[in-house]
């Protein structure tokens, strides 16, 4: 057994009897002074602990959503009918699909971007469609043409009006137009207007009666219109429902269609909806837009190689006034990569506050072009460089994001205009890595602080002590 005496003897902390020891006033403030320096230094070691450190590395692009990119938008085209609203994708290894329908959704917008319904179903458009082979000259004219001033009036009169909005100097207008008069014909012969009245076809030139084809969001030519009286309801906006025809364009099927049409109309509205078991996919009349404007939104997917996001009025059997184009949008939203959800983006922000502000950098910008005699054909044109960031935080979550920067023009152009985001990718990307602090280091440094200032201080009350000390001696006139 270890005496007590012969433990006492390793004690480095021997205790001076109270009796020996002597207060002073300089003690006494070096102490507050140590005191408060300790509390003040253990506070900045304290933050500098829970702070979190991050480094920053740069490496070639290793991503793990392997070779194709994901593209989100929502864009909103005042002026850009959801009839003929198309997106396209393009790169430089050739790719080229258009009109992507599987993944974007259209809507009916107004001019001040307000929803006009539910979402635009445009349905497959022919490619190829079909018209008379032989024209016949001497057609006659058998359609009914229409003006501002009298279309309301004779859309009262007939249960079904059919309308061709056309323009004289577009090639489909003009290669409709035999078959058009000529079908025309021989429905008015079968239902004449005056006897039975049922139907009539019309034709309006939207050249001559512009605020007629406005008034009708009429943007590509020719444009078949399908007027029900009693059906067309009218909604907060003071526009009627009605169809757009996109089947083909020969006499036979032209008068197929409008005997398919007259037909329903003697019996009861309500047997008609009961049996109306058509395929909708293959019928040729679709809802005609309820305004002149759509929004785009959905998603793409494109390869990780320079690239353009096209959105343009697109159809392989109408033909566009490229001078009366207007593509002036608002992008609500617009990234690239996976979707980050809301509680994982506050995660990464509060560890990195600068992230994300270039992750949607063109949100809630507008580009507005306003078509006139100075300002015509003009695309807008959008270059976005993109750059892969991705965070690897301390619980070992990897987080990826892309972030790109975006100059913006307006240009003049031959062809029509388009909005077109062109996309280069950064070979490279940047990888954060929070770096993570040992408890251990923390609680050492706090030993240190403390033994160092109690020993700091310990030195600076002896040197004032001792030389209070000689200054008293000096004045007494002592020699030692």
């Amino acid at each position: 057994m270890i005496s007590g005496s012969k433990l006492k003897s390793v004690d480095f902390y021997r205790k001076i009897p109270r009796d020996l020891t002597e207060a002073s006033l300089s003690g006494a403030g070096l102490s507050i002074i140590a005191a408060f320096s300790m509390i003040f230094l253990f506070g900045m070691e304290l933050n500098d602990y829970l702070t979190v450190s991050t480094s920053t590395s740069i490496i070639v692009d290793n991503s793990s959503d392997g070779d194709f990119l994901r593209i989100d938008f929502n864009i909103s085209f005042p002026a850009l009918s959801c009839e003929f609203a198309s997106v396209d994708v393009s790169d430089v290894l050739g790719t080229n699909r258009l009109n992507i329908t599987k993944t974007v959704r259209k809507y009916s917008i107004d001019s001040h971007l307000n929803p006009t319904g539910f979402e635009f179903l445009s349905g497959p458009i022919l490619d190829a469609i079909k018209h008379d082979e032989e024209i016949d000259e001497e057609h006659g004219e058998g359609a009914v043409s229409l003006y501002g001033r009298n279309f309301d009036r004779i859309a009262k009169q007939h249960p079904i009006l059919v309308v061709n909005f056309f323009a004289p100097w577009c090639y489909w207008s003009n290669r409709l137009k035999p078959s058009w008069e000529k079908a025309a014909k021989i429905i008015r012969d079968r239902y004449d207007p005056e006897m039975d009245g049922r139907i009539l076809l019309a034709k309006v030139d939207c050249t001559e009666e512009v605020d007629l084809c406005r008034r009708h969001h009429i943007q590509g030519y020719p444009s078949i219109r399908i007027f029900r009286k009693g059906s067309d309801l009218r909604d907060e906006h003071g526009h009627h429902e009605h169809e757009s025809y996109y089947g083909d364009r020969d006499t036979e099927s032209l008068v197929q269609t409008m005997e398919t049409l007259v037909a329903p109309v003697s019996l009861e509205s309500k047997r008609l909806a009961l049996e109306d078991k058509s395929d909708k996919t293959k019928d040729p009349k679709r809802p005609a837009p309820s305004a002149g404007g759509c929004r785009v939104e959905g998603f793409v997917r494109v390869k990780k190689v320079p690239g353009n996001l096209v959105i343009s009025a697109r159809s392989p059997s109408h033909s566009f006034d490229f001078s009366q184009m207007n593509m002036s949008h608002v992008i609500s939203h617009f990234s690239f990569g996976k979707k980050i959800n809301p509680r994982e983006r506050s995660d990464v922000k509060r560890l990195l506050p600068y992230l994300f502000r270039s992750y949607d950098r063109l949100s809630g910008l507008s580009y507005i072009s306003n078509p006139s005699d100075s300002n015509e054909n003009v695309t807008i044109e959008h270059y976005l460089q993109v750059v892969k960031t991705e965070v690897m935080t301390r619980s070992y979550k990897i987080v990826e994001e892309y972030e790109y920067t975006a100059h913006s023009s307006l240009a003049h152009s031959l062809d029509i205009p388009v909005a077109k985001f062109h996309f280069e990718l950064s070979p490279m990307q940047v990888v954060i890595t929070e770096n993570s602090k040992s408890f251990s280091h923390f609680v050492t440094n706090v030993c240190a602080i403390i033994g160092g200032v109690f020993t700091v201080a310990g030195i600076l009350d002896a040197i004032l002590h001792n030389t209070m000390r000689l200054m008293k001696k000096v004045e007494l006139g002592k020699n030692f």
